[in-house]
């Protein structure tokens, strides 16, 4: 049994609709949701000239191994609509492992945790919500260690309380 902790990202159509249908598929394709932080908005990172992001990390409860479960998660964001065609650039869903236990991962398709974790604001804020003493496996420190040494600048704002 494993533990993953999955960042939703939407900035297109009904942003609430999509983050809920991602929640739903992942429960009930993936495995069981023992969390969900806050939606959080976000500007757009990398790409900035595109509309505001919403963001929510789930923590989910799954038996599916870490490749596999990078496959359904990406099969979800097909079955929402999620069609890639620049980097960066705006999408109905976007789902990303950000962590899996305390596994330290590089396969050709995966790496855990998601590399760029440490220098984005979007994800820590709501994973420090859900999980705010979880340690980095690699930074070796507490993911509100992580948030309060961040420097991204983007401003990141709840907008709803904790979701259910």
């Amino acid at each position: 049994m494993h533990k993953a902790y999955i960042l939703l990202g939407t900035n297109l159509g009904d942003r609430l609709s999509y983050l809920q249908q991602a929640k739903t598929c992942i429960a009930q394709q993936v495995g069981e949701v023992l969390a969900a932080s806050s939606i959080y908005e976000t500007a757009a990172w990398g790409l900035t000239d595109q509309p505001s992001f919403y963001n929510q990390v789930l923590v989910v409860k799954t038996t599916v191994e870490p490749d596999n479960l990078l496959q359904q998660l990406l099969n979800i964001e097909t079955q929402l609509g999620r069609i890639r065609t620049i980097k960066f650039g705006p999408r109905t869903i976007d789902i990303d492992i950000l962590l899996i236990d305390d596994l330290v991962n590089q396969s050709a398709i995966l790496q855990l945790p998601h590399p760029a974790l440490p220098q984005r604001k979007f994800a820590l804020k709501p994973l420090a919500e859900v999980a705010p003493n979880l340690l980095h496996p690699v930074e070796k420190k507490t993911i509100s260690q992580l948030l309060q040494a961040c420097t991204d600048t983007l401003d990141v704002q709840k907008i709803t309380p904790t979701a259910s």
